[in-house]
């Protein structure tokens, strides 16, 4: 367990976690989630937060082999549908403990896949599911494309205990280098981030791509911070050689050794709030949120506010949702 900063009068405790998923296991990842659940709750959270595809765990085979029949089918079946038990199981365990969760996960609707969240209050219910916009690279082998509804990331929860809500976002992986994607959660008045990862190794140096290393993502989620003046909970998960077993990926250019975790929190300003845990290290990170950092932070520069200009710069958006045409009596 790693510890934030003395907390302030009108902090928000939050948790996120370090920890590596039951690979291709719906049923133990489920278990698992609610044990993380809640030991977040004991600790004193508000809020709970998991890495991307953190239930059945990220495909990291595609990365080596985008063809895997045998494999993605099990990857298949182990994926979670938003109508299930296994969800409904997750928001009772929220539900139980007083704790409002934020999911990654392998949405599995109609048997085809997508890179979804969650977003669960307190009292159980299921405030938000969304779907990443766009699969990055070869998760294209396994994922489809999010619709208009996605956009709508941002919801309020209640986290204080009181009349006022606190809004809570949530994005994906590479969702983080979307200028378009970033200014419409920026114009939902977020206040608190959750950036959603997968196990991610140091750069390892030459003339690998420095953006997809450990410091390449932390600087994504930092900038987000400073962009938005709102809180960030950078959450990865961690491979040891038990997922590099299960996902062959020994040879691969990534996944390939017991590391990846890099969990931290990012204060509005971009500053690091957390203690580091070692990458291969399972654990929770707990920080205590000064919400007033963000008037501080938005005081100085607010790019939806006082700082931008809507007159010469804006945003078009399109969120409508395009679905088959399901016959009647179907």
């Amino acid at each position: 367990m790693a510890e934030a900063t003395t907390p302030a009068a009108s902090s928000i405790r939050v948790a996120v976690t370090q920890a590596e998923p039951v690979w291709l296991d719906l049923k133990g990842t489920v278990e698992k989630t609610c044990r993380l659940i809640a030991e977040a709750a004991a600790g004193g959270a508000k809020l709970v937060v998991f890495p991307e595809c953190w239930i059945p765990g990220y495909p990291c085979w595609i990365w080596i082999r985008s063809v895997d029949f045998t494999t993605m089918t099990r990857y298949l079946k182990n994926s979670l549908r938003v109508d299930s038990p296994e969800m409904r199981q997750i928001c009772a365990c929220a539900a139980e403990h007083s704790i409002a969760v934020v999911l990654g996960f392998s949405e599995n609707m109609n048997i085809s896949l997508y890179i979804a969240q969650a977003t669960i209050s307190a009292t159980g219910t299921l405030e938000m599911t969304r779907r990443k916009l766009k699969a990055t690279h070869l998760e294209r082998t396994v994922f489809g494309d999010a619709g208009g509804s996605s956009l709508s990331n941002v919801v309020g929860l209640d986290l204080q205990q009181t009349e006022v809500k606190v809004k809570v976002g949530a994005l994906s992986c590479w969702e983080h280098i979307q200028p378009l994607l970033k200014y419409h959660t920026y114009l939902q008045n977020e206040e608190i981030h959750v950036a959603a990862w997968p196990p991610v190794d140091p750069h390892p140096g030459g003339d690998a791509l420095w953006g997809i290393g450990r410091e390449g993502v932390q600087n994504l989620s930092q900038t987000y911070a400073v962009e938005s003046a709102a809180f960030v909970l950078h959450c990865t998960a961690v491979i040891t050689q038990t997922g590099v077993d299960a996902m062959q990926t020994a040879g691969c250019p990534m996944f390939n050794r017991p590391g990846g975790g890099s969990s931290a929190v990012f204060a509005p300003d971009g500053r690091r709030l957390t203690e580091r845990l070692p990458d291969s290290e399972e654990g929770i990170i707990y920080a205590d949120l000064d919400m007033d950092l963000i008037l501080k932070a938005k005081c100085f520069v607010d790019c939806c506010g006082h700082y931008s200009r809507p007159d010469l710069l804006w945003l078009g958006v399109d969120d409508r949702e395009r679905a088959h045409r399901v016959p009647a009596g179907t």
